[in-house]
């Protein structure tokens, strides 16, 4: 016999995980809820911590998503810095590190992902900073004191941002990533081509085409070594080179798994009393094709709908079918986007100020996959809608209709 049963378990304290809550509690305001997961601080947004905490922007006591008495007022029974080892589908249940065994009627997975790590010789010196949680975020905010060096691995979204935030608070930066420009996966080659330079002019060491291939401590400082043959002397080292869903507790429990945890459209995995939602859900977008998305707006709404989903009857379950956009702060450049903005589709800017103010599209066979809006704000609907409609359009015909 379990030693708990709830009419609902959620597994993991992210952005997914929380939303469920509200999800559960527009259907079902009794049934009960448990909320497990291996991180010790109360559940809190996560893009502050490489933005608006190092600008002054918000502190920490306002990430919280909520205060301990929403937990107790919407009847959830939470149980922070507690990992979650094995799961029965089965058996519906659970059992955890300390071998407390729960027993679920619907069960959520929003386990999230975990930091790559560095595969090369001191690659998990203690020290190092695989940027990711709360608790990272203090210890490099304690160290990164004005006049400190750092060397920040990775140039995509978590990597640039970090080296923004480093750079505008006094500490020295050096960059090292493999691609020839920042945010090579998502920005058109001009538009990276043009931040990396901007990088450069506000004091950042920008090393595009090269990786670490060695670090050592050396005396208090880090030594890192490069394929190109560099040395960096550097106070810090930050790595930020993307995520690894966690999908270990799904996949050794005979779920359907992949590049994340596999769902049908209602989130449901394998297991129709399993859902999975956030980072690790592998979903099958209904007009882009399948995806995984690791980003805030969809951990709100794909959250909150497979909490309707857990919650409603068997045949009221309803398909996931919102896009979702993210957003990003670069020194005095940001960006809101939606949709597939992958640089390999057809690329057509729309420029107000080149590589600083309009719209980029992604088209794929003629028809707009995905749009970035560069310092134009609130209008990330209207490019939803364009993505949508689904129609073919000549590239040129898209000028100022996102504006």
């Amino acid at each position: 016999m379990a030693d708990q049963s709830s009419t609902y378990v959620v597994v993991g304290t992210g952005l997914a995980a929380i939303s469920s809550i509200e999800g559960i509690r527009e259907h079902d305001h009794n049934g009960s809820i448990l909320l497990i997961g291996a991180e010790p601080d109360l559940p809190y947004d996560r893009p502050p911590l490489s933005k608006q905490l190092w600008s002054g922007g918000e502190v920490i006591e306002e990430i919280f998503l909520h205060d301990r008495a929403f937990y107790s007022q919407e009847g959830v029974d939470l149980r922070l810095g507690t990992e979650v080892v094995a799961l029965d589908p089965a058996a519906s249940t659970l059992r955890d590190a300390h071998g407390t065994t729960y027993q679920y009627e619907k069960l959520l997975l929003a386990t999230g992902g975990a930091p790559r790590r560095l595969r090369i010789p001191g690659g998990d010196l203690q020290g190092l900073s695989y940027f990711r949680t709360l608790g990272d975020y203090r210890r490099l905010r304690h160290d990164a004191t004005r006049g400190k060096s750092a060397l920040v691995v990775g140039g995509g979204f978590i990597g640039s941002e970090i080296a923004a935030a480093l750079c505008i608070n006094g500490v020295g930066v050096n960059m090292i990533f493999p691609g020839q420009y920042l945010v090579s996966r998502v920005f058109p080659e001009s538009l990276g081509r043009a931040l990396t330079e901007h990088y450069r002019n506000k004091g950042i060491n920008v090393m595009d085409g090269d990786v670490p291939t060695s670090i050592q401590r050396d005396g208090e400082k880090y030594r890192t070594r490069t394929r190109s043959g560099r040395e960096i002397l550097s106070d810090l080292i930050v790595v930020g080179i993307g995520i690894t869903p966690n999908i270990a507790l799904a996949a050794s429990a005979g779920l359907e798994t992949g590049n994340g945890v596999v769902v049908n459209e209602y989130l449901q995995t394998s297991n129709p009393d399993i859902y999975a939602a956030g980072d690790i859900a592998f979903f099958p977008e209904h007009i882009l094709g399948p995806r995984r998305i690791e980003h805030w707006d969809n951990a709100l709404n794909q959250g909150k709908h497979v909490g309707r989903n857990m919650a409603a009857a068997d045949d009221a379950l309803q398909p996931f079918t919102y896009i979702p956009f993210y957003f990003s702060d670069l020194f005095e450049f940001g960006y809101e986007a939606v949709g597939d903005t992958d640089p390999r589709h057809e690329v057509f800017a729309d420029w107000q100020e080149e590589n600083k103010t309009g719209v980029i599209y992604y088209l794929d066979g003629g028809r707009v996959r995905g749009a970035m809006m560069c310092n134009v704000w609130g209008q990330v609907d209207a490019a939803r809608a364009l993505i949508h409609e689904a129609q073919s359009v000549v590239a040129e015909s898209l000028r100022g209709a996102i504006h």
